[in-house]
């Protein structure tokens, strides 16, 4: 069993910059891909980035690429999503996830195995 806690949302203005991180319990850690998805009001869960277990390969959604970095520190069971260049149609409830697909960078809902709870991220224009 793993539980994940996002923390680092908020309101920004655009061109803005935030840093979300999901801590994780357990031991673990290593052997979870991670990815990052949101929702944005009225439309499903869409994938953000993905890094596997071992930090070595990383994926992005075409609409994020450039402006967003993920990474992941295992000595202290964290990932981060770093976003920057900010614009309204970021705004969403950001969400990390797990993966027991360790050596996958996965984008499907479907392969990830746990969730977060959720923050809330606000760009205003």
């Amino acid at each position: 069993q793993v539980q994940l806690v996002e923390s680092g949302g908020g309101l920004v203005q655009a061109g803005g910059s935030l840093r979300l991180s999901c801590a994780a319990s357990g031991r673990t850690f290593s052997r979870y891909a991670m990815g990052w998805f949101r929702q944005p009001p009225g439309t499903e869960r869409e994938f953000v980035a993905a890094i596997t277990g071992t930090g070595s390969n990383t994926d992005y959604a075409d609409s994020v690429k450039g402006r967003f970095t993920i990474s992941r520190d295992n000595a202290k069971n964290t990932v981060y999503l770093q976003m920057n260049s900010l614009k309204p149609e970021d705004t969403a409830v950001y969400y990390c996830a797990a993966s027991r697909r360790s050596m996958s960078t996965v984008p499907f809902t479907r392969e990830y195995d746990y969730w977060g709870q959720g923050t809330q991220v606000t760009v205003s224009s």
